[in-house]
């Protein structure tokens, strides 16, 4: 009898998708984004941080103040995006922790994907998530909460 307490792909693909967000050093946000195919196959992944060559050693990470980290990190869908190096998005979805702005909404329109799967929409208040959301709605994008039904999966490497 197989075992019946395997993960979804929802599980799977956002568990992919925070895995990555482990990968930003931002002291502060650690998001991550994983793209898949509609036959359920990842096409690539990102997590924010700053653009190849520039150091995140030189560059600021402060939130406030007069040099902050905003005109300068690459958000997870964008960096996920990008990682897929012209491969074809069209009719994929984007697994991500945080719910998008409206500069990566206006990217994944753009990329063709059609369906956002999101952990937290913590900033729905705000005007440009509101952006977000009326732009993905217009083109046409399901926009749909991950509930999870389970806790926490656990990775041993021991």
């Amino acid at each position: 009898m197989k075992r019946q307490d395997y993960i979804s792909w929802d599980e799977y693909f956002m568990g992919v998708a925070v895995l990555a967000g482990r990968r930003s050093k931002d002291p502060n946000t650690q998001v991550g984004a994983c793209i898949v195919s509609p036959e359920n196959i990842i096409i690539s992944t990102g997590y924010n941080g700053f653009p190849v060559g520039c150091s995140d050693d030189e560059y600021p990470w402060e939130r406030e103040g007069e040099a902050t980290k905003y005109p300068f990190v690459v958000h997870a869908e964008l960096n996920a995006i990008l990682n897929a190096h012209g491969r074809s998005l069209m009719g994929s979805r984007i697994y991500v922790a945080l719910f998008p702005c409206n500069e990566c909404a206006k990217a994944i329109i753009q990329a063709g994907i059609r369906e956002v799967v999101y952990l937290s929409d913590k900033y729905e208040k705000d005007p440009m998530t509101q952006a977000s959301k009326r732009m993905m709605a217009s083109a046409g994008i399901k926009m749909r909460q991950f509930v999870p039904r389970i806790d926490k999966i656990e990775l041993n490497f021991r």
